[in-house]
């Protein structure tokens, strides 16, 4: 664009790209999310914090990017790109991931937590824990137990 017509209020174009994924056929994006009810969940945020920050540093085998987000004053969470399930797996049932899920599974200290996963290769799958409303694919879609065969993410993955 002429350097007259942007000196008159007009603005370049801005560059247009996207991605190419051709190199992560595998790739698998998740959405966390961690809202705090209680004064006592705020405690328990501080701590996970400690540990995500550990995985920023340290990143994971598979882990390719970790981006944080914040949903509301009282609801944080992130976006984690992963170049495969396996790895995204792997790193779920290593410390301290293991020890974290296992904890908050037995106090979930005034808390709620939730992930949604998306493969590129195909599937989505989520799970909600304490959520007063419901947020993400549970807004439209119908509810169901994460019980037996669709207890694990790679089993809700499956379909």
């Amino acid at each position: 664009m002429p350097a007259e017509a942007v000196q008159a209020g007009h603005e370049a174009r801005p560059d247009r790209e996207s991605v190419d994924l051709s190199g992560y056929p595998d790739l698998v994006v998740v959405y966390l999310g961690f809202r705090v009810g209680t004064w006592r969940g705020l405690l328990a945020l501080v701590g996970i914090g400690r540990g995500i920050a550990g995985i920023q540093r340290e990143m994971p085998e598979g882990l390719l990017v970790h981006e944080h987000l914040v949903f509301g004053l009282n609801h944080i969470g992130m976006r984690q790109y992963w170049r495969d399930f396996e790895s995204l797996e792997a790193f779920t049932r290593s410390e301290p991931h293991r020890t974290w899920w296992r904890d908050f599974g037995r106090d979930r200290s005034g808390t709620a937590f939730w992930h949604e996963a998306y493969r590129l290769s195909g599937g989505m799958e989520a799970i909600y824990v304490g959520l007063p409303n419901p947020i993400g694919l549970a807004r439209f879609a119908g509810a169901r137990k994460p019980v037996g065969p669709f207890m694990s993410s790679r089993q809700r993955l499956a379909g």
